[in-house]
């Protein structure tokens, strides 16, 4: 994506220098204030939006008085419509809103980014005692608490450890941590089948880089083996995967490729039997809704980014490392080796035991 490839071009060559040219805010050992107004940035995609969701829940529950705003981008901002009691949601990608941001005043400002260095300028910048983030590179000195960030951990667990400081020791919530609004449900009602006894298997053939591809004719064989035990299949997938979703889809499923907004592809999910990706923001949006996933991992960690609980098969190879590091993963030299790796025999019987066992 242009736009993505933008942002972090201007992250090394502005966000490096600012970062080493802004002042270090004051030190501090520890909160003992109750903050009513707290600012949570989270620049980057839809699945760190979604896993950052139960240490938002924690704040709410901690802190019910507070008012909370997200600073986000266009790209992952409607995850937050899953996630009730917010005051505002702002865009960082939007100059304007941008600028509101930086004249209003927070109790706390927490940088929810994992290694690039513009979004800890903005937490620097913003007008708040209390600045806390990841300490993964000279990204450390604009925080008055700067939080170490493991790449062995999962990453809902790594965003409950930025609300440490605050007093706050909290564990992932019970699923469901996402909740869709009802006008979501309603308008997806109307596009959904009939609901019957047939499991409903949705499945998001799409991913976000050539490298986490599984492949159509793959997807194909797996849509025709569902219609084969007569489950019901449901494609789901953005603007521009049109043409692909439909050479996947047979004659008895129901493509919504392009239909759905965010919101709306959660009211889809929260139907399914079994919901089958890669890693995606949709697998995320699905473990964040409490149904059963089936994922399919190549170059990035499954420990850092499967979902948890005995509901969640995640296939990946066995003889691939994971390559992709803080958002980034490098061209690969095998052609995308590690996702063909996994077979279709592999997926469908992982559907056949999530159906069985759910």
């Amino acid at each position: 994506m242009p736009y993505v490839r933008l942002l972090k071009f201007a992250d090394r060559c502005l966000g490096s220098a600012l970062v080493r040219l802004l002042p270090r805010p004051s030190a501090m050992d520890g909160v003992e204030m109750a903050p009513r107004s707290i600012l949570l940035i989270r620049p980057g995609g839809i699945g760190d939006a979604v896993l950052l969701v139960p240490a938002i829940q924690a704040l709410k529950e901690h802190f019910p008085e507070a008012s909370i705003d997200i600073l986000a981008e266009r790209r992952n901002a409607g995850v937050f419509a899953l996630c009730p009691g917010l005051r505002h949601v702002y865009h960082y990608d939007r100059p304007g809103q941008l600028l509101r941001v930086l004249r209003n005043r927070y109790d706390v400002v927490i940088d929810s980014e994992q290694w690039h260095r513009l979004s800890a300028v903005v937490a620097r910048v913003v007008r708040a005692p209390v600045k806390i983030g990841f300490s993964t590179n000279q990204r450390h000195r604009l925080f008055t608490h700067a939080i170490s960030y493991a790449l062995e951990d999962y990453e809902a667990n790594s965003f409950l450890r930025l609300v440490e400081p605050l007093g706050i020791s909290a564990a992932l919530p019970p699923v469901p941590w996402l909740f869709v609004p009802d006008l979501a449900r309603e308008t997806v009602a109307k596009l959904m089948p009939a609901e019957d006894p047939s499991p409903l298997v949705i499945i998001f053939p799409g991913a976000s880089i050539p490298e986490k591809r599984w492949g159509e004719d793959r997807f194909r064989e797996v849509v025709k083996w569902c219609a084969e035990q007569s489950f019901k299949v449901v494609l789901i997938g953005g603007a521009g995967e049109e043409e692909v979703a439909g050479r996947i889809a047979g004659a008895d499923v129901v493509n919504l490729v392009g239909m759905t907004s965010l919101v709306e592809t959660a009211a889809v999910l929260g139907r399914a039997a079994v919901v089958v990706s890669g890693d995606s923001g949709v697998l995320h949006i699905a473990a964040g809704l409490g149904r059963p996933t089936v994922s399919l991992f190549g170059p990035s960690s499954a420990t850092k980014w499967g979902p948890r609980g005995d509901r969640h098969l995640v296939l990946r190879p066995t003889n691939c490392p994971d390559c992709s590091r803080f958002g980034t993963t490098p061209p690969c030299p095998h052609n995308g080796r590690c996702m063909q790796e996994i077979g279709v025999e592999e997926v469908t019987a992982a559907i056949s035991a999530s159906i069985m066992s759910n």
